[in-house]
């Protein structure tokens, strides 16, 4: 393939400097049913750590493009034990808020993940919700979020 544009190419070089510095892990993609789905984990101590991440993520042209970004953070004060938690769809319905409960199920504290999905044209059903939540477990294992347990990714809050 021709390499991209100059101006594509300094975009790139910008957002992998701005990727680095926030510390966000992209994860290989996940592809079911021609839909491709793809986790990317930050270290956030606060709201404005998690939308920074996101910002981040949606200034990458491939990653904007995604149908949806599915988004959901936790962080637990370390004093108090408050936890501070949101989530967003993008316009999946549901999935944010079950990617979310994840984060609490398995007591994630500290992070935010944002699983991007791409639309293959085949409907999968409820199953796209396992499919978010398993690719941003394997990605929140990788990066020592989750402990991943015997199996190499089930841990404690394997589904039935």
């Amino acid at each position: 393939p021709p390499p991209p544009p100059p101006d594509a190419a300094a975009a790139d070089m910008a957002y992998a400097a701005r990727a680095a510095a926030l510390r966000i892990a992209s994860h290989p993609p996940v592809t079911v049913k021609r839909s491709t789905f793809q986790a990317h984990v930050a270290p956030v101590a606060s709201p404005a750590d998690a939308r920074a991440a996101v910002d981040c993520l949606l200034s990458h042209r491939r990653i904007a493009a995604a149908t949806h970004n599915i988004m959901a953070y936790r962080i637990v004060d370390g004093v108090t034990g408050a936890v501070t938690a949101d989530c967003d769809d993008d316009g999946e319905a549901a999935a944010g808020g079950r990617l979310a409960f994840m984060l609490g199920a398995a007591k994630v504290s500290g992070a935010v993940v944002i699983v991007s999905r791409w639309y293959g044209g085949i409907l999968l059903g409820p199953a796209r919700f396992g499919i978010i939540n398993n690719t941003a477990r394997d990605a929140l294992v990788a990066e020592g979020f989750i402990s991943g347990g015997a199996g190499g990714g089930g841990g404690s809050g394997k589904k039935r």
